[in-house]
């Protein structure tokens, strides 16, 4: 049995109360897992200065691979 199964099969075994708890568990872990996202992207704002960002822009140009849409 997968983790998924383990824990969809250990909500069903709680009480209404007890599946409250958990569901608002949850969702804290998917709240602060988005804050810490916009926090790490928050340090990184700005962190460049504006040679290094056309030095990082120009490589990406130069090496990075271009999509052809009609090839799609």
């Amino acid at each position: 049995m997968s983790k998924l199964e383990t824990v969809v099969e250990e909500l069903k075994a709680l009480s209404p109360t007890g599946f409250t708890v958990a569901a608002d568990f949850i969702h804290q872990l998917k709240l602060s897992g988005a804050a810490e996202r916009k926090s790490a992207l928050d340090r990184a704002f700005g962190c460049l200065s504006s040679s290094e960002a056309d030095e990082m822009e120009r490589a990406i140009t130069v090496n990075c691979e271009r999509i052809d849409a009609s090839q799609w």
